[in-house]
């Protein structure tokens, strides 16, 4: 076997056993295309046997420091390297020109003479073949699985673009003249990638943003429902509390009619022993109606809160703001500090909102309560005091 066949199995037996397989661009494969690429170069760039069999050594053994760590694999390639070379009695000048080739692979270095630029140029044959951008979501996923390096589709084009277009060159005669069209074709590729996924980046933000806009269009209409719900139901708490306000009112004007014609035309005749039947009805009558009167005040009578708080209260939001009787002994900055404080918060507000209708509901049950009480007093009265009166008189025609 010759040396280059020595090298091919030995690598090749290598990669395949302590290659981690996490490693899915750096591997075997990519090996095959380089040492291809470098037989390629050695011919078209009519490169020596010699030197040609140094150039393939070389890129057989280049990233066989992989298998060690992806950090400095040159270094590892070369100790590698030397190591199978020195087992084989190979000669020193030999060996200290591969390990030169090995570590003229490295990425920043710029190759110094034909030897190093064909090797350097190989090491990138995949920048002009067909399966260019294949070959690239091999070296993604490797260094996702390596060094946690994750890209999104667009960034991962640009990253690639940049590298081809302002980091990258071919150094040989031939590569420039035959490799560089290839390139510039994976280039034109890269760039329309590039252009789509600006194109369906935009269609998604247009998409989201129209999404936002229904989203944010949704809650306004809602807070809007909320609004006008608050709205009518205090409007109708509002007009029944109106509505009941006027019905105490009639009860109080009536009652004080029937009390004021009582004193002035009834009660003064009871003196009289030729009206005392019309003492019972009349009292029944006076009864019934003070007691009306009563209830209809206690209806309408108001109730006033102490009419203070404190900013730990308003911490708290413990107080209703929008009721009057908590908060007209204050002065007006701790009044418009207070509102102010309340409307930073939409659950404050909104929490004070229900707690005002519902205080408004209790007083109105109370009202309403107290009515219906002072006109059954009224309408019992009233019918008590007819009676009485109808069979007071009858006696008295008897």
């Amino acid at each position: 076997m010759t040396l280059i066949e020595k090298t091919q199995d030995f690598v090749s037996k290598l990669l395949k056993d302590k290659l981690s397989s996490e490693y899915t661009y750096h591997n075997l494969n990519h090996t095959q295309g380089v040492v291809k690429a470098v037989e390629t170069l050695c011919e078209k760039e009519n490169v020596s046997d010699l030197d040609k069999e140094l150039l393939v050594i070389a890129a057989w053994f280049h990233d066989t420091g992989y298998t060690k760590d992806a950090e400095n694999h040159e270094v590892h390639s070369a100790v590698i390297a030397t190591s199978f070379l020195i087992e084989k009695k190979v000669a020193t000048d030999s060996i200290t020109q591969i390990v030169a080739l090995i570590k003229a692979t490295e990425k920043k270095y710029v190759p110094q003479n034909e030897l190093e630029k064909i090797i350097k140029d190989a090491d990138y044959y995949h920048l002009f073949g067909s399966d260019y951008l294949f070959s690239c979501e091999g070296l993604r996923k490797e260094w996702q699985n390596t060094e946690n390096k994750t890209f999104t589709d667009k960034e991962w084009a640009l990253l690639n673009f940049d590298f081809m277009v302002n980091v990258h060159q071919f150094y040989t005669e031939y590569a420039i003249a035959n490799w560089q069209p290839l390139k510039d074709k994976n280039c034109i590729a890269l760039q329309q990638k590039i252009n789509a996924k600006a194109d369906k980046s935009i269609t998604k933000e247009k998409k989201a943003k129209k999404i936002k806009t229904e989203k944010t269009e949704k809650p306004e209409k809602s807070e809007r429902g909320i609004d006008t719900v608050f709205r009518v139901t205090l409007g109708n708490h509002t007009r029944l509390s109106g509505i009941a306000d006027s019905k105490a009112n009639i009860l109080l004007s009536v009652n004080a009619i029937i009390i004021s014609i009582a004193l002035s035309t009834i009660i003064p005749k009871l003196d009289n022993p030729k009206y005392v039947h019309l003492m019972i009805p009349t009292l029944i009558m006076i009864v019934s109606s003070v007691t009306t009167i009563i209830f209809a005040i206690l209806s309408t009578r108001p109730k006033v809160t102490k009419g203070i708080f404190t900013r730990q209260d308003i911490e708290e939001k413990k107080v209703n703001l929008l009721f009057f009787g908590n908060f007209y002994k204050m002065p007006l900055q701790e009044y418009q500090w207070a509102m102010n404080e309340m409307m930073k918060d939409k659950e404050y507000i909104y929490n004070t909102m229900i707690k005002d209708l519902y205080f408004l509901g209790v007083v109105l049950e109370r009202k309403y309560r107290l009515l219906r009480v002072a006109y059954n007093f009224f309408m019992f009265g009233i019918v008590i005091t007819v009676l009485s009166f109808i069979i007071a008189f009858k006696m008295i025609g008897n």
